[in-house]
């Protein structure tokens, strides 16, 4: 949809338009949410193949949800619950249906380069180990310390969206950082041991 139809509305009047049936405003959401929307399935799925695959169900939930969607939060954070959701199920069937390595891991998205090229390459080098950690995290602890340490969202909200309970998400973001720091701190042990 071209942005023309919709100069200086705000995402309340689109949400509006769109829950009224206008499927070109609905398609304006998409477009000023869908970086976001994406950034967040490739971290939760771990590869871009997966994260397209992620997007489109995760439109495709909310298109048919908009009528349901009550407001109570920003439209691009029910984005980040339905992209989740969407993860999540779609990570349960690639489980149940493995083809690809393990090895297949998404570089980092972004990174941010620093004054001192010194600086700016190790920054860039625990980046790249920090992706590839969460990224070899069980699919239910990834989306957990996603959700929660990149998106910042409450813990009552990540537990309603993944159906399980607040003492559950804070067990499995628990154990999620924890994992993490075990395999960051093997890493640097053994790259330690290397020199």
């Amino acid at each position: 949809m071209a942005t023309e139809e919709f100069p200086d509305v705000g995402q309340q009047a689109l949400v509006d338009a769109a829950r009224e049936g206008d499927k070109g405003a609905f398609d304006e959401l998409v477009r000023v949410t869908y970086v976001d929307t994406y950034t967040l399935a490739v971290r939760l799925t771990g590869n871009e193949e997966d994260a397209s695959d992620v997007v489109q169900e995760a439109y495709i939930r909310a298109w048919k949800g908009i009528r349901r969607f009550r407001g109570d939060a920003r439209f691009s954070t029910w984005m980040y619950r339905i992209t989740a959701n969407a993860a999540y199920t779609h990570l349960g069937k690639r489980r149940r249906h493995r083809t690809e390595s393990l090895d297949d891991v998404a570089e980092p998205i972004e990174e941010r380069i620093g004054a001192r090229p010194e600086a700016a390459a190790e920054s860039a080098a625990m980046m790249g180990q920090l992706s590839e950690a969460v990224a070899q995290l069980p699919p239910k602890l990834r989306a957990i310390v996603v959700l929660k340490d990149v998106y910042g969202l409450p813990h009552e909200t990540i537990a309603e969206e993944l159906g399980i309970s607040v003492t559950a998400a804070k067990v499995r973001l628990h154990r999620g950082r924890k994992r993490l720091r075990e395999m960051l701190f093997d890493e640097q042990g053994r790259s330690a041991h290397a020199v």
